[in-house]
């Protein structure tokens, strides 16, 4: 599949957005919901518009919409109905359309800067909102996950995002299932799966987990997220390796989350620095996701290698 976005990539390094949530965090919004940010489209969308922009502003030339866990599912439990489900799905794009218009307005410094949006299908476990994204192997089969994937990807792929972002794919199954899903959408994709050393979460090898995309028309980059930013040169090299197509790498900070005490325990090994490695193990699109903030979106785009 050729687009822009894939020639952009091809023509050299994009910078991405950082962690969605922790900038909504920030402006003071409780995201306990079990929708999480995505709660937000249907309360405040304008705060969304507001984290991208911040973003943008930043120097980020991508970010990814708030529809990782937004699903007609997750919808239906606050007693959101199909119909405005799709509208809600929909209006993720639209907003951060909206910050990248807004950002073109305000950055006379890059006269002609393009700026993209990417939409995010978050894996079948961000629904159950349990934690089992970081795990996998959630009883259901190819055909289950397909099913569950393919409806909200035609809305997003109808609001005509740049890309659809696969991400946070802790097993081979779901991969296989969202390969199948974006089949026919007329949107390229990018795939990304969460991972725990040299395997998915779910603990298959990487080479089996980045092959499996290597010759899907509709993929034009792979790679990892919201993993620790150790994990990530050894990832991307094999994703490169395996695949041939441009890579994606967007770790999380490298902090843990306590769930018992609701607080992040440990210190930040996100490392500006650390980006020229992935560049040269073969990352094309670099930021980062939670907890990794506007400051470090900023170092990443301000490095003489942003420029490629």
């Amino acid at each position: 599949m050729t687009s822009d976005f894939a020639d952009a990539l091809a023509s050299g390094p994009l910078v991405l957005d950082g962690g969605l949530s922790n900038q909504l965090e920030a402006a003071g919004h409780d995201l306990g919901d079990a929708l999480w940010s995505a709660r937000l489209l249907a309360d405040d969308p304008e705060a969304i518009t507001r984290a991208h922009l911040a973003y943008f502003d930043a120097g980020a030339d991508v970010v990814i919409t708030s529809s990782y866990q937004a699903t007609f599912e997750g919808f239906a439990r606050r007693g959101i109905g199909e119909e405005r489900a799709a509208e809600l799905l929909a209006l993720s794009v639209e907003s951060a359309r909206e910050a990248a218009r807004r950002a073109r307005v305000g950055r006379v410094d890059r006269p002609g800067r393009r700026l993209w949006v990417a939409a995010s299908a978050g894996p079948y476990g961000a629904m159950l909102a349990d934690g089992s994204e970081y795990r996998g192997r959630y009883g259901l089969d190819v055909a289950g996950l397909e099913r569950f994937h393919r409806r909200r990807l035609e809305v997003l792929a109808a609001a005509r995002p740049d890309v659809l972002a696969l991400e946070t794919v802790p097993d081979t199954v779901e991969a296989v299932a969202l390969l199948r899903a974006v089949r026919g959408l007329g949107v390229p994709a990018w795939l990304s799966y969460t991972v725990d050393g040299d395997r998915t979460r779910a603990g298959q090898p990487l080479e089996e987990a980045f092959g499996l995309a290597a010759d899907a028309e509709e993929v034009v980059a792979v790679g990892v997220n919201c993993c620790v930013p150790g994990d990530v040169t050894a990832a991307v090299r094999t994703a490169a390796r395996v695949t041939g197509k441009p890579v994606v790498a967007y770790p999380n900070s490298g902090e843990v989350w306590d769930a018992r005490a609701r607080a992040w325990r440990g210190r930040s090994l996100f490392a500006p620095g650390l980006v020229r490695e992935w560049r040269a193990a073969g990352a094309r699109l670099v930021g980062g996701c939670c907890r990794v903030g506007p400051d470090a979106i900023r170092s990443i785009a301000s490095a003489p290698s942003s420029a490629g």
